[in-house]
């Protein structure tokens, strides 16, 4: 299974921990329970202490294990436990900054304060890998949960936050498919001219590290049959590695079209900050969140 190879693959890097903000939350605690079960990582969840003990004793079927590789350092507010979450993986106490139970607003404020913050200069984007029944290969999407209605050059850095992971497990040079409605381009619709126009930032090596061509549209980027029948003929084409998506309704509807329709399964981070970012949804499962440890936990730069 390819996002357990993921797991298996953040197991072998050492020195990883993970700073979870405002912890109190079942399912973040099960995965993480799960993550240390498994070796992936140590963990410090920041929140109310008498709650996090409570949820983690619940988790453990009130077995009290007594565990080195975590930490439970109490907090009196959310907006506290996001500073110092935030503040551990500024100051590399931590490597990795995951969101628990606090609003995405709440926890990027923390991770873009200009004094402890986790800016790089970088557009932040979420990227999401997904295994798909009967497709031998991760997707990679973005961006389905950040950017609205991202701009020409915006687009370009997503494309160098999305190629950045795949390459950190193991897709030495991604495909990159810029997705519209059409594989032509039409002034009429601004995402194929963003397309075409990423493809020759590319070519020109203004996008390095991975191969960009569109526009395509969903079924010739991610089909060889659709992609021959059309007649493209495209290094991309039929065998993209990683989807950009024009807008995040697009992102959002194909993320979760995947998930309920295909079954698939997912594990995503928030890329171009200092660090990655484990930022999942509260209706996510404890599966998607440990898989999404093990992808920023894979992406670590060191």
């Amino acid at each position: 299974m390819l996002l357990e190879s993921l797991i298996y693959k953040a197991t072998q890097l050492d020195g990883n921990t993970v700073a979870v903000a405002v912890a109190e939350d079942e399912e973040v605690i099960e995965a993480v329970i799960e993550a240390l079960n498994r070796n992936l990582a140590n963990f410090i969840l920041f929140g109310d202490k008498e709650k996090i003990k409570m949820i983690v004793n619940v988790k453990n079927k009130g077995q009290q294990k007594s565990n080195k590789k975590l930490t439970i350092v109490h907090a009196e507010s959310n907006e506290m436990a996001a500073e110092l979450a935030v503040k551990a993986v500024s100051t590399k106490e931590a490597t990795v900054l995951m969101k628990g139970n606090i609003p995405t607003s709440s926890l990027l404020k923390a991770v873009l304060n200009k004094e402890y913050g986790l800016r790089t200069g970088n557009i932040l984007s979420h990227v999401a890998v997904f295994e798909v029944p009967d497709f031998d290969r991760f997707t990679i999407v973005t961006d389905a949960g950040m950017n609205i209605a991202p701009e020409l050059e915006q687009k370009a850095q997503m494309i160098k936050n999305a190629a950045a992971l795949a390459r950190a497990i193991g897709i030495e040079c991604p495909k990159v498919a810029p997705i519209a409605a059409v594989e032509v381009v039409n002034p009429a619709m601004q995402a194929t001219i963003d397309a075409a126009a990423l493809s020759v930032m590319n070519k020109r090596g203004q996008i390095t590290g991975c191969i960009v061509d569109g526009p395509l549209a969903l079924d010739n980027a991610v089909s060889a049959l659709a992609a021959e029948h059309k007649g493209i003929q495209s290094e991309v084409a039929g065998r993209a590695d990683i989807l950009l998506v024009p807008t995040i309704e697009v992102g959002n509807v194909l993320y979760k079209s995947l998930i309920y329709f295909a079954k698939a399964k997912v594990g995503a981070v928030i890329a171009g900050a200092k660090a990655p970012i484990v930022l999942t949804s509260r209706a996510d499962s404890a599966e998607s969140k440990l898989y999404s440890l093990a992808l920023a936990i894979c992406s670590v730069i060191k």
